[in-house]
């Protein structure tokens, strides 16, 4: 019965590269999908909604699978990395960015390439967040777990 109940904790597959992966694909779609600078995305559709059709339920129904989609990362990344954390990770990322910038593999130039130079960030802090118990567990040995008692 106990190597059952360490098989549960465990789970069939360990946290690895193709695990964070999918976690940053996930994040990436949520957050181009909702907004980005090439004129398709929910911003815009909703934006140019009232000259075309007007809003319909459709609307309704993508926004809210994208305000669910949010909240789920954003509740998993504020739990799972705290303020400090992300804090940290804003840090990290923007210094990542004037890295790139200072040494030429970034511009700056326009507004679109700094939006997607944000939108990636974003992204990036998400996937972290949705990742880092794993990355903690693996690193210390130690569960974290929620106790809202």
């Amino acid at each position: 019965m106990a190597q059952a109940t360490t098989q549960q904790l465990s789970g069939p597959k360990e946290f690895g590269a193709l695990s964070f992966l999918w976690r940053l694909i996930a994040s990436a779609v949520l957050v181009v999908a909702t907004y980005n600078p090439t004129g398709y995305s929910y911003f815009h559709w909703v934006r140019n909604a009232p000259s075309g059709t007007g809003l319909g339920p459709e609307h309704f129904v993508a926004g809210m699978v994208l305000v669910i989609g949010w909240v789920i990362l954003l509740i998993a990344t504020q739990r799972s990395l705290g303020t400090l954390g992300l804090a940290l990770g804003v840090a990290l990322l923007g210094g990542i960015v004037w890295l790139f910038v200072d040494i030429g593999w970034l511009s700056l130039s326009s507004v679109s390439a700094i939006t997607w130079i944000v939108l990636v960030c974003l992204s990036v802090l998400l996937s972290i967040g949705l990742s880092w118990s794993h990355v903690w567990r693996r690193i210390t040995g130690q569960y974290e777990v929620d106790d809202d008692d």
